[in-house]
């Protein structure tokens, strides 16, 4: 399986997602980012989110989970951040879902994400996008306030290692405070050959006495 793209809902989610933003008063990256995770149909939505900041892609994430029927997840680091998180989303009509802790304590319990946006102000950020367990179709990583990333050498190769996860593609876009964007190409198992379940090969073999040559599927 893999992920496959609905220009449709996409759509959608960024028209309703312009419409909530509007209570929040907030707009720029949030219409992008939700437009992706509904456009990818995307199933399980994990974000993290620190204290002081904007709401708006919360929304947005809200937003599409609800246009894929998802399940929209919000990470914080305590209690604090969590009641002023839920307040401010609450103020937007959405009941966002949220987890407190850090994120050795909390990833490991998180798997199948197809979708998941980072605070890169967060000096963890790196950590959890190499510790989420992401789905057997692949992810779509977003770090935002990209352009204030508490690391300056972040690259995305430090969070594949080129066998269960693969970068596919990657783009940074000047929207809202920055946002870093890469598609991750992940893999369920290898065999003892290190092929992939499933993947077959054509073998080429001549006859010597013959001369003919017999293509065999292996």
């Amino acid at each position: 399986m893999k992920l496959v793209w609905s220009p449709d809902t996409a759509s959608k989610a960024y028209i309703d997602t312009v419409k909530s933003c509007e209570l929040v008063h907030e707009s720029g990256a949030a219409e992008l980012i939700s437009a992706m995770a509904a456009g990818w149909n995307a199933r399980f939505i994990v974000e993290t989110w620190a204290q002081g900041g904007a709401v708006a892609t919360s929304v947005g994430l809200a937003v599409a989970s609800r246009h894929t029927g998802g399940r929209h997840v919000c990470l914080v680091p305590d209690e604090r951040s969590r009641s002023e998180y839920v307040k401010a989303v609450e103020q937007t009509g959405f009941s966002p879902e949220v987890i407190i802790g850090q994120p050795d304590e909390v990833m490991d319990g998180l798997v199948d994400i197809d979708f998941l946006v980072v605070d890169s102000r967060r000096k963890d950020f790196a950590r959890v996008l190499r510790l989420a367990k992401l789905s057997n179709r692949g992810a779509v990583l977003v770090c935002k306030n990209a352009y204030k990333r508490n690391d300056s050498s972040f690259v995305w190769k430090s969070v594949v290692d080129g066998r269960s996860r693969r970068l596919v593609r990657s783009v940074y876009l000047p929207v809202g405070k920055g946002l870093d964007i890469a598609h991750v190409a992940t893999s369920c198992g290898t065999s003892s050959s290190g092929k992939e379940k499933g993947e077959s090969r054509w073998i080429k073999h001549v006859d010597r006495q013959s001369g003919e040559e017999h293509v065999i599927r292996k």
